[in-house]
């Protein structure tokens, strides 16, 4: 499958379950943090969007995205001090 199809195929599931919530608990976990995932994401990327202007960027995988979604614009600066402190 094409990316596009997958990620569409996602969004679509991640509508459904804001509109119509999810019926267990469980998966309304797994949806809240696949939607913090994704908002990490997003906040990566537009920080590498701009960072460009000065050269800088922080890898976008599972685990930043994690930090960065889950913990908010801290989580993003605490990524850099540590990119910073350790490269």
């Amino acid at each position: 499958m094409e990316p596009v199809v997958i990620l569409s195929l996602l969004g679509a599931l991640i509508f459904l379950l804001l509109i119509l919530g999810a019926p267990m608990k469980p998966l309304r976990w797994f949806g809240q943090g696949a939607i913090r995932l994704l908002i990490g994401a997003l906040l990566l990327f537009f920080l590498n969007t701009f960072g460009m202007l000065i050269d800088y960027s922080l890898p976008i995988n599972v685990f930043t995205a994690a930090v960065s979604g889950f913990l908010g614009i801290p989580g993003i600066i605490a990524l850099i001090f540590i990119d910073t402190l350790l490269i």
